[in-house]
């Protein structure tokens, strides 16, 4: 997902996205939503199915390991 889509979600939901990187601003939105902020943390045991972060976090995590 890209920045410009992120900072529309961010705003959807009251969130001033304003001089935050791509990574502070989903962990940010993912606390709004009270979720883990685990966004790129290089979990690796990721068990959120359901999250719509899941496709530009993991491939990040696999490249790692």
């Amino acid at each position: 997902m890209k920045i410009t889509e992120i900072s529309r979600k961010a705003a959807k939901i009251g969130l001033n996205a304003q001089g935050m990187k791509k990574v502070e601003l989903v962990r940010a939105i993912q606390s709004a939503e009270g979720n883990a902020a685990c966004f790129d943390t290089e979990k690796s045991d990721c068990d959120q199915l359901a999250c719509c972060w899941r496709e530009d976090c993991l491939p990040k995590q696999r490249r790692v390991l």
